[in-house]
């Protein structure tokens, strides 16, 4: 059987905008255990980014009023202000966005956006909102990468990011990679019950 590989790993890719932050199995902080980040914000004054792989138990009409009737779920983007919404899309006319990579974007008009949503301008497959983000300030994400904290990859393409995703995506994309790489995915979450 042959797998759908979507990553190309090389072991000198640098961290910058549209990179995939892949925890290492045993990453010491609990913020970030089996974690996958889309990196949005790359630069000599420090790094963001968005965690993929863990949903949070609410909807946006949940959360807040004027989301009347967008059921979408809300991810938790990280440890950093978890009391802020942000969102990524595929939206290049939203007002005010941030091109991250490709054909994908971080933040704009939220109020245009709602709007756009509850009209059915848009469909929901096209956006995916957070509660806080994970942040990294001057060199620090650099040192956890030498330190091997992380796998920096650079995806093919970035469409699977508006697919719902489960709590396995760490294990599939580590599976892709292949080699040592796969061996990890099969790590037991607690050591030693290896």
């Amino acid at each position: 059987m042959q797998k759908n590989i979507f990553f190309d790993y090389n072991s000198n890719v640098a961290p910058s905008e549209g990179c995939l932050l892949v925890s290492e199995p045993h990453l010491p902080d609990a913020n970030f255990d089996r974690t996958v980040i889309l990196l949005c914000k790359h630069d000599d004054t420090g790094s963001f980014g968005f965690v993929l792989n863990r949903k949070s138990m609410v909807k946006l009409s949940e959360l807040m009023p004027d989301a009347n009737g967008i059921e979408l779920p809300v991810y938790v983007g990280g440890p950093v202000e978890q009391n802020t919404l942000h969102f990524i899309h595929q939206e290049e006319g939203l007002v005010d966005a941030e091109h991250v990579a490709n054909s994908f974007y971080w933040g704009g008009n939220f109020e245009l956006l709602l709007s756009w949503l509850q009209d059915k301008v848009i469909v929901g497959n096209k956006v995916r909102f957070f509660l806080g983000y994970s942040g990294w300030s001057e060199g620090q994400l650099e040192e956890e990468i030498k330190r091997n904290s992380w796998i920096v990859i650079k995806p093919s393409k970035l469409d699977f990011l508006f697919k719902e995703q489960k709590e396995d995506m760490w294990k599939k994309i580590l599976d892709d990679l292949g080699g040592r790489f796969s061996m990890y995915s099969k790590y037991p979450i607690d050591p030693r019950l290896n």
